[in-house]
């Protein structure tokens, strides 16, 4: 409990800066980073003294088991939640009350509105991300958990991808190794992508498309262990290696060991980026390469920092980003490579130990 008091704590600081009384948070990561708690349908007043969850009576024994100490305010299924959120601002003499503009709807805003005349409702952006951002030790060790659970993971479906297995089954049985392993659940829906279909940078499993039928199978996969993700790519050969591969995997690799060396504190994310991206750029293949280079990973399989061009963030020890450099060519197919790669008060750490060369399929 110490770490999650700290959270808020660091929030707390920020009210003044931000000239507001309080903050309203309501997206569902960002109140259990501040409380702990698993469930849904409860939002957090984060003021100056004190913070308040809401919620209603499906949770109240749950807020009780996972939030020891934290006042709630229980509302009555007749009540409307901004109605109840309007009851605690005016319990705890609230004049201005931030809120987070990413994740308040624009019904849900004027509901606020309504019931909170004489208050001040001043929209505010990332607070709660940008703590985020830098990890915890705690935090660390269930990304590395669930790194674990994705390589093991795929590690055993390496050994069943035979000829005819579909695009679906393949991905069905990567996503049951990983509850079978520990997993509560996948980071996201996982990318498995025959041949043209990986110039698809997010392609879905098909029940046509079968490994054999071309030469190589993209995977993007990721587990999600305690609370915490991880987001991986590998591609593998299931037929001949032609040059054509050869060449375009070579480039992306070399792009991503350019990039995960850059990675240090007091590095611009926009400069890590360059480098891959500048690599790609010179091998002649720039403008088949159109997203960021890797993003934030945590609670969220998406969250800051961003590696893209013109991102303005300073790494710093605690960060955990991915790195996942790509080149897609319509109706040939796509090579992605990525890993998930710790920020350390000396350098970077690279979490992921799955090998990066054209792994054959065992099966």
């Amino acid at each position: 409990m110490d770490r999650i008091l700290r959270r808020r704590d660091a929030l707390r600081a920020r009210l003044a800066a931000e000239k507001v009384d309080a903050l309203l948070v309501v997206d569902p990561t960002n109140v259990a980073y501040l409380t702990g708690f698993t469930g849904d349908s409860t939002y957090l007043i984060v003021a100056r003294d004190r913070e308040v969850a809401v919620s209603d009576g499906r949770f109240t024994t749950q807020l009780e088991q996972e939030c020891p100490g934290l006042e709630a305010c229980i509302r009555p299924g007749t009540q409307g939640m901004m109605a109840a959120v309007a009851e605690v601002a005016g319990r705890l003499g609230i004049a201005s009350l931030g809120f987070e503009a990413a994740h308040v709807s624009v019904v849900d805003h004027a509901k606020l509105g309504e019931e909170l005349k004489s208050v001040e409702l001043a929209p505010k952006v990332d607070l709660v991300e940008t703590l985020r951002q830098v990890k915890d030790d705690a935090e660390i060790a269930a990304i590395r958990e669930a790194v674990a659970i994705a390589q093991e993971a795929f590690a055993r479906l390496t050994g069943e991808l035979e000829p005819g297995l579909t695009e679906k089954e393949a991905a069905d049985r990567l996503e049951a190794h990983m509850r079978a392993l520990g997993a509560t659940g996948t980071s996201f829906p996982t990318i498995v992508a025959v041949g043209r279909r990986a110039a698809l940078p997010h392609a879905r499993p098909t029940a046509e498309a079968r490994i054999g039928d071309d030469d190589f199978v993209l995977i993007d996969w990721g587990a999600c262990g305690r609370s915490y993700k991880s987001d991986l790519t590998r591609v593998v050969a299931t037929g001949n290696v032609t040059p054509k591969l050869e060449e375009v995997h070579g480039i992306v690799l070399e792009a991503q060991e350019r990039a995960i060396r850059a990675i240090r504190p007091g590095a611009r994310a926009q400069d890590v980026d360059a480098e891959a991206r500048s690599f790609i750029e010179r091998a002649g293949y720039g403008g088949y390469f159109d997203h960021g280079l890797g993003h934030g990973i945590g609670m969220d399989v998406h969250e800051g920092p961003r590696l893209r061009r013109e991102s303005p963030t300073i790494l710093e020890p605690g960060m955990v980003v991915t790195v996942e450099p790509g080149i897609y060519l319509p109706e040939w197919g796509g090579v992605r490579i990525e890993d998930d790669v710790l920020v350390t008060p000396d350098g970077h750490e690279v979490l992921s130990s799955l090998p990066k060369g054209l792994g054959r399929a065992r099966g």
